[in-house]
């Protein structure tokens, strides 16, 4: 069993409902989910929009291979109505996104997959609830843990916790 941390991410629709519902196709799909960040609501990172993304980091016990976990979030995703359009260019407004930030201590790089993910550590919205379920994780290809690589993020897009009331 691997501990594969997992970043939620939604701007369109019921964001709340659709990371409950996340979660559980994650819990019955992919391995047992035991730890669950505070919900994050983020500036969008990279393109202009009107909604800002709700944001949280997922940590599974998982015994898939690396690839066959990306096929199944991939597959999620559609089932909450993601659409992707290949024809636009860049980053756009998504009911659901699931990416897997590490997976253990793996190094992978494959042509449909890389982990850790290649832009984590430039983007505050991953991680601070990084930073919050496992502040001290090592990542593997840089040497230094998620509280470090926060000091050094060079992104200054607002990051809020939300309240959970």
């Amino acid at each position: 069993m691997e501990n594969c941390y997992i970043l939620f991410g939604s701007n369109l629709g019921d964001k709340n409902g659709i990371f409950n519902q996340a979660c559980l196709y994650i819990n019955n799909r992919c391995g047992q989910v035991v730890k669950v960040s505070a919900a994050y609501e983020s500036e969008p990172w990279g393109f202009e929009a009107k909604e800002w993304f709700l944001n949280c980091v997922i940590v599974i016990e998982t015994a898939m291979a690396p690839e066959d976990l990306m096929q199944q979030l991939l597959e999620i995703e559609r089932e909450l109505g993601r659409e992707r359009h290949p024809e636009v260019e860049g980053y756009t407004s998504r009911i659901a996104d699931l990416d897997i930030l590490y997976y253990g201590d793996r190094i992978i790089l494959t042509d449909t997959l890389t982990v850790p993910h290649p832009r984590l550590h430039r983007r505050r919205f991953a991680l601070l609830p990084m930073c919050e379920v496992a502040p001290d994780l090592v990542h593997p290809a840089l040497g230094l843990t998620q509280t470090e690589l926060l000091a050094r993020c060079p992104d200054t897009l607002m990051v809020r916790k939300m309240d959970t009331d």
